[in-house]
């Protein structure tokens, strides 16, 4: 994807997330560390063009979450603020096999009792291990296992999927 279609993509994303919440006020952005975390920012300055309201979007490092790496300390973890009775909309670059997702809901839940949590992603390429879904999807990639889909912020967010080495 280039970066004007990634620009497009975006701007769909941002008002397909006002439709579904009717407006941005009960909303709070959360971006997955690091991509993610861009590409909610992106969707964020998208909603202000449009609502003409400012919408914060916090990072979220799911490291201390993950079932499949060593376990890491949370104490570090930024704090989001209280998610109780709020609309998250989680965002990442691209989904792949859920696990970074499934991380984030349990990340998320130690910050309150959200009202919904949607998933938004730039790209989701399938082959997933977890049985996750996401309720705003950019674009819909096909890839082989050994093929890596990559979200470049150099010189405006574009997309291309290289061989894995």
């Amino acid at each position: 994807m280039t970066a004007r279609q990634v620009d497009r993509t975006l701007n769909r994303l941002a008002c397909e997330i006002l439709e579904r919440n009717r407006g941005s006020e009960n909303v709070i952005l959360v971006g997955i560390l690091r991509s993610g975390a861009e590409v909610a920012r992106r969707i964020a300055a998208e909603i202000q063009t449009i609502e003409d309201l400012p919408l914060g979007v916090h990072d979220l490092d799911t490291s201390a979450f993950r079932d499949d790496r060593p376990e890491t300390d949370a104490s570090g973890m930024a704090a989001l603020p209280d998610v109780s009775d709020r609309d998250v909309v989680l965002v990442d670059d691209v989904l792949f096999t859920g696990r970074t997702v499934r991380a984030a809901l349990d990340a998320i839940i130690t910050f309150g009792r959200p009202r919904s949590i949607q998933l938004a992603v730039l790209v989701d390429r399938g082959h997933r291990e977890f049985p996750i879904q996401a309720d705003y999807v950019g674009r819909t990639m096909p890839t082989k296992h050994r093929e890596e889909v990559q979200v470049l912020t150099s010189g405006g967010l574009h997309v291309d999927v290289v061989e894995a080495a």
